[in-house]
């Protein structure tokens, strides 16, 4: 039999409603991680004052 493989296989990136996963590069000990990146609720908009009566 032959010896299983060292080195992991790129995972695509996975995407939800309002989250996106990444693999990012393995560390020096091999450990593989994720990004995880969430997309903003609500629009942020600037305050403008109201106009007076």
């Amino acid at each position: 039999m032959s010896e299983p493989t060292k080195t992991k296989l790129p995972v695509p990136e996975g995407q939800s409603f309002l989250l996106r996963t990444k693999q990012m590069a393995p560390n020096e000990k091999g450990f593989v991680g994720y990004e995880t990146i969430w997309e903003p609720v609500h629009k942020v908009v600037p305050y403008t004052t109201p106009k007076r009566p």
